[in-house]
């Protein structure tokens, strides 16, 4: 075989050994997490916010499956589907109404005329002369107290209720807490996926961004005295393991405020377990948090 051919057939025999690289996909990775259960019953203490991230799913997918609108009121014992319902067949069409025959209408009674019947005057010559003569000629007619008026008082209006502060379209991401990092974030690890910062029993925990408290508990077992900011539509953060919570449900925070103290709740050393939730799922925090 002459040298001019056997050379490009070396070099695509080479090619072919050679090991494939698998690039990973740009982006986050949101796709519905594998073996979660059917159901879950709710246990006291249990917000929809907590079960859903529990599961690794998005509040609106488990209120669309089971009928429910905010506030999102659950209760102890009640059974959450965690998965579509299946697609019922769609229903009959209803039947024409029937039409109604008219029925007769009664007719009025004819009317009688009406007969006054002629009064006798009065004998005041009966009457004696102390009493006064009522509707006699050039008699005063009696005096009647008006009754009497009082002012209308102040009419109580309700207290201005303050509307809620909007949920931010474009969010500020900032460190939590100041300790060094101490573990990455694994989208392949069991258990919990976020990162973990040191710290000293006491620190200070901020909100990494402006938003709402949706949970505030320890009833989430792993993760000790928890806290859930609600962002926006698309994203949640997570801060585990304190020691106490500051912060509690319902309260709108700002971005850096303290929320919560460093602990060692549900793990064996102080520090503080970040996560951030997009659309329910993991990501990693440090593809969103500035760098120091």
């Amino acid at each position: 075989m002459p040298q001019r051919v056997l050379l490009p057939v070396l070099l695509c025999l080479l090619s072919a050994c050679a090991p494939y690289e698998a690039r990973a996909p740009v982006g986050d990775r949101t796709q519905r997490p594998a073996s979660i259960p059917a159901s879950h019953t709710v246990r006291i203490g249990d917000t929809l916010f907590s079960v859903a991230f529990l599961y690794g799913l998005s509040v609106d997918e488990i209120a669309a499956w089971n009928g429910l609108r905010e506030p999102y009121l659950i209760y102890g014992g009640q059974k959450l589907r965690l998965t579509p319902p299946p697609k019922s067949a769609p229903a009959p069409a209803a039947a024409a109404p029937a039409k109604r025959q008219p029925q007769p209408q009664p007719q009025p009674a004819p009317s009688l005329p009406k007969v006054q019947a002629s009064q006798p005057r009065p004998d005041w010559s009966q009457v004696p002369a102390s009493q006064p003569k009522t509707g006699a000629p050039g008699a005063a007619a009696p005096i009647v107290a008006a009754p009497a008026t009082s002012r209308p008082g102040p009419v109580a209006t309700a207290p201005a209720i303050r509307p809620e502060p909007a949920f931010a379209a474009d969010i500020v991401w900032k460190w939590p807490a100041d300790g060094r990092l101490i573990r990455s974030y694994d989208a392949t690890a069991s258990g919990k996926k976020g990162i973990d910062i040191a710290g000293k029993t006491g620190d200070d925990v901020r909100a990494a961004a402006s938003g709402k408290v949706v949970y505030s508990g320890s009833g989430l077992s792993g993760y000790g005295r928890l806290i859930i900011i609600k962002h926006n539509n698309d994203f949640l953060s997570a801060y585990a393991h304190n020691r106490e919570l500051v912060a509690t449900e319902g309260q709108w925070v700002k971005g850096n405020e303290v929320i919560a103290r460093m602990g060692s709740s549900g793990t064996d050393r102080t520090m503080l377990h970040f996560e951030i939730r997009k659309q329910g799922r993991p990501v990693d925090p440090l593809r969103y948090l500035p760098r120091r």
